[in-house]
């Protein structure tokens, strides 16, 4: 699994523009990845958005991921589901979805990364690694808790939170596998351009 480039989407960054025609393009430009997160939608419309995205993913040959929800990602069939630290227990999810999906887990701290772990997660994410706007209760993360992480797991390590050209570059040598962006993509009217520049940096420090 190839997680250089994580798109986590967000719709009210894509303003009046199509949704999936954006991620279509951030795709193009290098992503490897897409998760799908929808906080205020019904789950009616959240499983019809799913099925519509997973139309472009599918074209592009990227799997795409589901925020929160394993029965959306049951229901589209999609890659795998990412949870939070306060949502479904990692084992518990890991039963459910069985071996082939693939299970995302967020953590902040080496021990929730360990446990993670332990619980069948496949891959971490850890931030915020920097001030982020799409997510107000995020908790702070430190290089060095990143590192630290990275060094006490043997899965792969997305870093998100705020991360952009300028200071993905300050993340070299931490040991991550890759970084998440969302507002770098989702907010640029070039995402394309935008996905490919933050490739070539992610690429610079790998």
């Amino acid at each position: 699994m190839d997680y250089t480039l994580y798109l986590v989407t967000d719709r009210a960054m894509a303003g009046e523009r199509d949704f999936d025609d954006l991620v279509g393009r951030a795709v193009r430009g290098g992503c490897t990845l897409v998760q799908l997160r929808e906080k205020d939608a019904s789950t009616g419309e959240f499983y019809e958005r799913a099925l519509r995205l997973k139309r472009v993913t599918d074209y592009f040959h990227v799997p795409l991921i589901i925020d929160d929800r394993i029965d959306i990602m049951m229901a589209v069939d999609a890659a795998g589901v990412h949870l939070g630290q306060s949502d479904m227990p990692a084992g518990v999810a890991r039963q459910l979805i069985g071996p082939d999906k693939i299970l995302g887990v967020s953590a902040q701290t080496v021990e929730e990364a360990e446990k993670a772990e332990s619980d069948g997660a496949d891959y971490l994410g850890v931030g915020s690694l920097f001030p982020t706007a799409t997510k107000k209760d995020a908790i702070a993360v430190s290089r060095e808790t990143l590192a630290r992480i990275c060094s006490a797991v043997s899965i792969p390590v997305v870093a998100i939170g705020g991360l952009n050209g300028k200071n993905i570059p300050l993340l070299e040598g931490t040991g991550i596998s890759g970084a998440a962006v969302v507002s770098a993509i989702m907010a640029s009217e070039e995402p394309e351009a935008a996905a490919r520049r933050l490739k070539d940096s992610i690429y610079g420090i790998l």
